[in-house]
């Protein structure tokens, strides 16, 4: 199995971002932590990371060539980007919507996903190990 993790706009500076609601890692960690897991989990992975929509967007294109599944982190993109969204169902793959912090319990225009009707799975809330749920997931739908 392949899937896809893109993460969106400033999580190239997580570790500049408040480790009480961001998991306290740099990108680099983060990334090192999944391709750990997904190894572990008997499948591949490639993780990407842009704060150009227009390269997010292209991602979500290429992936639907490639990837069996597709674990995104638009960041802030969630609350507004239907181009991210449509280019998202038109991949045709699952989607699983994850953020690190709990969006749900933070402002209220962060609780609003342009993403809702076409994700698979959600993870909100759990740092890091967010993404080995999403990875795991995955690999339990296949």
């Amino acid at each position: 199995m392949r899937i896809d993790v893109l993460n969106g706009v400033n999580l190239n500076l997580l570790s500049r971002r408040d480790p009480v609601l961001y998991g306290g890692l740099s990108l680099s960690e983060l990334d090192s932590r999944i391709y750990k897991w997904a190894s572990e989990l008997g499948c591949q992975v490639r993780c990407r990371q842009t704060n150009s929509e227009g390269l997010f967007v292209a991602w979500c294109h290429d992936a639907a060539e490639v990837t069996d599944g597709i674990i995104v982190n638009p960041a802030a993109w969630t609350h507004y980007s239907w181009a991210i969204r449509d280019a998202l169902e038109l991949t045709g793959k699952p989607v699983v919507e994850v953020h690190l912090s709990n969006v749900d319990e933070r402002e209220e225009w962060r609780r609003f996903s342009v993403l809702e009707d076409v994700r698979d799975h959600r993870v909100v809330g759990k740092g890091p190990d967010g993404y080995r749920e999403a990875l795991e997931y995955l690999v339990n739908r296949s």
